[in-house]
C-alpha cells in the first residue's frame, strides 16, 4: 500500500441494505443518499447493480425502513377559512412563501395561493 493511501473501508451487508432501501424511497436521489452517509455515489450505484455485496442478498423493500429514511418537513400554513357573509368582503388568501437554504445560498419563493397545486408540483420536481 502506498504511504499516502488510506485503506479501503468495508461495509457490512446490513449497512448496504439500509442504503439501498433509502435509495428506493419515493423522490430519493442516489447522490443525496450517498452524501448523507459519507459515501461516493458511484459506490452506491455499484451496490445497486449487485456488485460488491459479497454474496449477500438484499432484502425486498421494508416500509418501516423507507419511512425512516425519508425526511418530513412540516409547513405551517395560515388558516384563511372565514365565514362569508353578504356584508363582509372576501380578501384573497396570502401568498405561499417558501424559504430554502442550501449552504450559503437562500432561495425565497412567493407563490400565489390560488395556484397552490402548481406550487406543489413545482416543489416536488425541484426536490427530485
Amino acid at each position: 500500500m502506498h504511504p499516502n493511501t488510506a485503506p479501503r473501508r468495508r461495509y457490512d451487508s446490513e449497512f448496504k441494505s439500509q442504503i439501498l432501501i433509502a435509495c428506493e424511497a419515493p423522490g430519493a436521489s442516489i447522490s443525496a443518499v450517498a452524501r448523507a452517509h459519507g459515501l461516493n455515489a458511484n459506490l452506491v450505484q455499484k451496490w445497486r447493480r449487485g456488485r460488491g455485496l459479497g454474496g449477500a442478498a438484499i432484502p425486498a423493500k421494508q416500509p418501516q425502513a423507507i419511512a425512516r429514511a425519508a425526511e418530513f418537513v412540516a409547513l405551517s400554513l395560515p388558516c384563511v377559512a372565514e365565514p362569508v357573509s353578504s356584508t363582509t368582503s372576501t380578501t384573497p388568501a396570502p401568498d405561499i412563501r417558501i424559504e430554502i437554504k442550501r449552504g450559503a445560498t437562500t432561495l425565497n419563493l412567493s407563490w400565489p395561493s390560488a395556484a397552490a397545486n402548481d406550487c406543489g408540483a413545482w416543489l416536488r420536481e425541484w426536490l427530485r
